[in-house]
């Protein structure tokens, strides 16, 4: 078993990054997920937003690990739950895959919180847990995995900005589309003088 960390910090409110990591796939920097499907979406009680989705993704697996599974096959499931407390201001992602289990497991976790001195900002701690089983050179195939999420994350905290700046060009859009709406209106009243 290998266990990953990283801890990144966002220069965006709590808010921006939460609406950028629920619209975060597809997107050009990871292009090995290639399908989200929402399979559950409610609110519970106590105002928490809980959704569970499956994403279709294509990992990139080294060629020995492709040779040792013995599968050329490597579109994979994951099965992910998140939960979005805005009262607390957190949103945590929980995933795992549910394809190749009997031979390897990701589980990884995302919490994305306000940064305790800055509001303006967002901090994401993230840990994943990977386990190879059944080969004798696990121990080192784990390493290769780590590595490779490593790398994801970074395209993950990449593609985040990516969204961020699209949905700011959204916002700004229709901020000038709503101007130009008010000011024909108003315009047109004046010239009616």
């Amino acid at each position: 078993m290998k266990i990953w960390t990283s801890e990144h910090i966002f220069n965006h409110p709590w808010e921006t990054v939460t609406k950028a990591a629920m619209q975060k796939y597809p997107n050009p920097m990871n292009p090995s997920v290639f399908g989200v499907d929402v399979l559950d979406r409610s609110v519970d009680q106590q105002g928490r937003l809980h959704s569970k989705r499956l994403l279709s993704t294509e990992w990139g697996l080294p060629s020995i690990v492709k040779s040792l599974i013995g599968n050329a096959r490597t579109c994979t499931y994951v099965q992910e739950h998140s939960v979005v407390d805005p009262e607390e201001k957190t949103l945590e992602l929980q995933s795992t895959n549910i394809t190749f289990t009997n031979m390897v497991s990701v589980d990884e976790r995302l919490i994305y919180r306000p940064h305790s001195e800055d509001p303006e900002k967002t901090v994401l701690t993230q840990e994943a847990i990977i386990s190879v089983k059944g080969v004798s050179l696990s121990s080192y195939l784990e390493g290769l995995m780590a590595s490779t999420i490593s790398t994801n994350a970074g395209k993950g905290r990449e593609a985040m900005e990516w969204v961020i700046r699209r949905l700011n060009a959204e916002i700004e859009e229709l901020a000038i589309t709503a101007r130009g709406t008010i000011r024909t209106p108003m315009a047109a009243a004046v010239t009616e003088k």
